[in-house]
């Protein structure tokens, strides 16, 4: 086996669990983030010669990944839903504490355009600062500035108008 080859999968191995959560944090699905995650690395392989002498190969690789996640959402046949039926939400079970925020963080982050749920992954989640989110989404610190605020804003008036009718429904009895 080649230096090369060894190098990718040692690379890859460090980064795997990282990058598939990053991948679920902006498309809300584990089986589309395990393809968003395998593309991105095949993409990686296929220049890891180039991209291993970088200073910074993790950018690359979140670079790639944001860009298959975008590309994919571009898709039409992505916007098509067809169900028989609505499906239900598991029941909470013992010692799922947190998993109800969770869920719900999830699901309005899944309401935010594509671009402001990205700022907010690699802002928050990948920790990265807003100069390092900038150059990933190929824009200014303004634009991710504002996009962030934008986003937390809305994040904050979809739940407190979440909890306002969580309550409304509880008072109903």
């Amino acid at each position: 086996m080649s230096a090369d080859t060894e190098g990718y999968r040692e690379y890859v191995g460090a980064r795997l669990e990282p990058l598939r959560h990053t991948a679920y944090l902006l498309c809300g699905d584990w089986h589309t983030a395990d393809d968003l995650a395998s593309t991105a690395l095949v993409k990686l392989l296929r220049h890891w010669r180039r991209v291993s002498a970088m200073e910074n190969p993790d950018a690359y690789l979140r670079r790639t990944l944001l860009r298959v996640w975008l590309d994919e959402r571009r898709r039409p046949w992505r916007r098509e839903a067809a169900w028989a039926q609505v499906p239900e939400h598991p029941a909470a079970v013992g010692g799922t504490e947190g998993t109800a925020d969770r869920l719900t963080i999830l699901a309005l982050l899944a309401e935010l355009p594509p671009r402001r749920r990205a700022v907010l992954v690699l802002r928050f989640f990948c920790d990265l600062s807003v100069e390092e989110t900038a150059r990933e989404l190929g824009c200014t610190p303004g634009t991710v500035k504002s996009q962030s605020a934008r986003a937390i804003e809305a994040l904050r008036g979809r739940l407190v108008g979440a909890s306002r009718g969580a309550e409304e429904v509880g008072t109903d009895g």
